[in-house]
């Protein structure tokens, strides 16, 4: 598919002097927003429309009405809402949910015949039936021509693997997060954003991979939803072993809490001296002379 930008990362500004109408598309819950040129069409979030993408004619989910934005934020070719969706389209779109899994189970069954170490995650016909997808997960190099050549004799149609990540795996399955909640790949996340170890040790979270990191093996994605937050605190809170002038006299700071904005403050060199709670905005950072 094409447009990859994300809608909510557009700036909208309309004192720009050139703009385009666009309206946002997703073809999956949870799926990443394209853009698409309306034409005259005025549709709102929510309604099902065609669309006319790069693989050919596509059932897609509204999922930002008609905006514009400025044209230089555009990536050509904007491709067109061919109209909105039929009951025939919607009845077309459902009996293919349908061939789906039966494609799957087919696709598993031909995957065991020809002992191929590969896992099959998901079955996906275009809107016209031109195509069929089958995207997988494997550790290892599959060589998959022979299954291909299977698979193009039963359906009758083109066929394409799609190897994928573990994320992507996890997003397409779903699946409970150690929180409890669905993952937020397969609920609310367009598209996966960097999240790094530094992310946790801001945090102060446990560093043991086990307990940062997500059903997928990768880092918790929700690691970043604080991130700016904490730098924000962190930026403002003294850093550990910082000296600090306080309402009752100089010592070093050997713990922080940058959300609540307190610290402790050593006041001497052994563990056993005194130790006493400030808030930051009670202290300041002495300059080393």
């Amino acid at each position: 598919m094409d447009n990859k930008e994300n809608i909510k990362d557009i700036p909208v500004s309309d004192s720009h002097p050139e703009t385009t109408e666009i309206v946002g598309v997703r073809f999956k819950e949870a799926g990443k927003i394209y853009f698409f040129a309306p034409g005259k069409l005025k549709v709102t979030v929510g309604e099902t429309v065609i669309v006319e993408t790069a693989r050919g004619m596509e059932y897609g989910f509204v999922s930002a009405g008609n905006k514009h934005v400025p044209s230089t934020e555009i990536v050509p070719p904007l491709r067109p809402i061919v109209r909105k969706a039929t009951a025939d389209d919607t009845e077309r779109y459902e009996t293919n949910l349908k061939l789906e899994k039966e494609a799957f189970a087919v696709c598993q069954e031909k995957i065991r015949e020809h002992g191929l170490e590969m896992k099959l995650i998901d079955a996906e016909y275009t809107f016209d039936n031109s195509k069929l997808l089958f995207y997988f997960s494997a550790e290892v190099r599959v060589d998959f021509r022979e299954l291909v050549k299977d698979l193009a004799s039963i359906f009758r149609t083109r066929i394409e693997l799609r190897q994928i990540g573990i994320r992507d795996e996890a997003k397409m399955l779903g699946g409970l997060g150690v929180c409890g909640r669905p993952f937020c790949c397969a609920t609310f996340l367009s598209d996966f954003l960097q999240v790094s170890i530094k992310m946790a040790k801001e945090q102060n979270l446990s560093l043991n991979s086990s307990k940062i990191s997500g059903t997928c093996g990768r880092l918790m994605c929700c690691l970043r939803y604080e991130h700016e937050t904490y730098e924000e605190e962190i930026r403002r809170t003294p850093p550990v072993d910082s000296t600090v002038k306080t309402p009752e006299g100089i010592g070093t700071v050997c713990e922080t809490s940058p959300l609540t904005g307190y610290i402790k403050v050593r006041f001497g060199d052994k563990q056993s001296d005194s130790i006493k709670v400030f808030h930051r905005d009670q202290v300041t950072i002495q300059k080393k002379s």
